[in-house]
């Protein structure tokens, strides 16, 4: 315990820990902030007047508009919201909503405009996927809104797992355990969650930078050559040292994800987080979550994808002898998800993606989007999830780097 004391107390002196440590605290706070103002909305007033609103106010005045279909989204709610928005189109002479006078929109649609995600969706074509407009739509079908959820998933995996029916049937199985009817409460933004995600890879990329010279700069300043010589200088000396990073690592992650989630829902109203995840993403997701389980679910992966990064990188550490060489090859293992994910073909990429430490948090390849995508890990007649794939690989990858590292440092020939 004392030599852990020690660790810990060496690499939170660094200046360059806590250059790095303090900045993602700094950024918990301000990314938690930046989505809110993104948000805008504008009105009319009695005299004709245009008053345009943003942030805070813009959030509010959403949240009193929509106030009346704030709850349970039933159908008879989700039909009401289709027939009006007919009926507006059609006063106007408008084709599509783009089409309507300035002012109409914010006045007679945003009121119930969140009723209407999902039902273009659930009316695509089960064999093109193309989705009709909602004027084109019979509002006395909208009646059926659940089972017509339940009849879209089925045709969606037949589009997107055709060679994998036990993919298809684990879709239907899990989309049958959603709870319904969904709930909704307005003034969140999906934006809320992507920031989330871009928070977890800067500080996954600081926790890099942290953990990447814990062995290399012993090596290059000679004073492993003295550790080595010690007591406890190699097997356990390795423990400690990776145990120490870890808990920095770890700490500093939890901190900061504890704070982003505080400070984002406290400024956009805790009520938001019951809404169902289907109402902001796509109406036939996979997962029985509402967005605070949702933020909840990201923030475990993340560690765990933190965690197993910060692993390899300390496998890294403890083979490569220059501390410049160490962290590039440390920072390149965390951005290689998003560059396999551009370069590769699709079927290809999600094998590798998903294996990779960093793949939870590099942004487009986040667990984020994969558990709000359909894809699979589909190995014969076996089919498991993408996000569950990926967890069950960092589970795996955080003792296995470990124990590697240990290995290599502890079996280092002496020089």
């Amino acid at each position: 315990m004392r030599l852990l004391k020690v660790e810990l107390k060496r690499i939170l002196k660094t200046r360059l820990t806590l250059i790095l440590l303090g900045a993602a605290l700094l950024l918990s706070f301000l990314m938690a902030w930046l989505p809110i103002t993104f948000s805008y909305n504008s009105y009319r007033d009695t005299q004709g007047r245009t008053i345009e609103l943003q942030g805070l106010k813009s959030i509010a005045y959403e949240k009193e508009l929509q106030a009346d279909i704030a709850g349970t989204v039933t159908p008879e709610k989700a039909r009401q919201a289709v027939e009006n928005y007919q009926a507006c189109l059609s006063r106007y002479g408008a084709e599509t909503s783009y089409d309507l006078p300035e002012g109409v929109y914010a006045a007679e649609i945003l009121p119930y405009a969140p009723l209407l995600h999902g039902i273009r969706e659930i009316f695509a074509d089960p064999d093109s996927g193309i989705a009709p407009s909602i004027p084109e739509i019979d509002s006395e079908k909208v009646d059926n809104y659940y089972d017509l959820c339940s009849e879209r998933i089925v045709s969606l995996m037949k589009q997107e797992q055709k060679k994998h029916p036990a993919a298809q049937q684990l879709a239907v199985d899990r989309f049958s355990q959603v709870q319904k009817p969904y709930l909704f409460f307005p003034g969140y933004s999906k934006d809320a969650m992507d920031y989330q995600i871009l928070l977890s890879f800067l500080i996954l990329l600081f926790c890099t930078v942290i953990a990447a010279p814990v062995f290399t700069s012993d090596y290059q300043t000679g004073a492993d050559d003295i550790f080595r010589c010690t007591k406890y200088g190699k097997t356990k000396f390795a423990f400690i040292k990776i145990a120490a990073s870890f808990l920095i690592c770890g700490a500093a992650y939890c901190l900061c994800a504890a704070i982003y989630i505080l400070v984002s829902n406290s400024l956009w109203g805790w009520e938001c987080t019951k809404t169902s995840m289907q109402m902001m993403y796509s109406i036939i997701n996979l997962p029985d979550w509402n967005i605070g389980q949702l933020q909840g679910f990201v923030a475990v992966s993340g560690l765990l994808s933190l965690l197993a990064t910060a692993s390899l990188t300390l496998l890294l550490s403890s083979r490569i002898r220059n501390v410049v060489t160490c962290l590039s090859t440390a920072l390149l293992f965390c951005i290689l998800p998003i560059i396999i994910y551009m370069a590769m073909p699709e079927e290809i990429s999600i094998w590798l993606y998903s294996i990779l430490p960093a793949g939870a948090l590099s942004l487009q390849t986040s667990i984020l989007y994969a558990a709000a995508d359909f894809d699979f890990w589909n190995i014969g007649s076996l089919s498991v999830w993408l996000p569950h794939a990926m967890l069950g690989a960092y589970v795996v990858e955080i003792p296995l780097f470990a124990a590697l590292a240990i290995h290599s440092y502890a079996s280092r020939k002496d020089r």
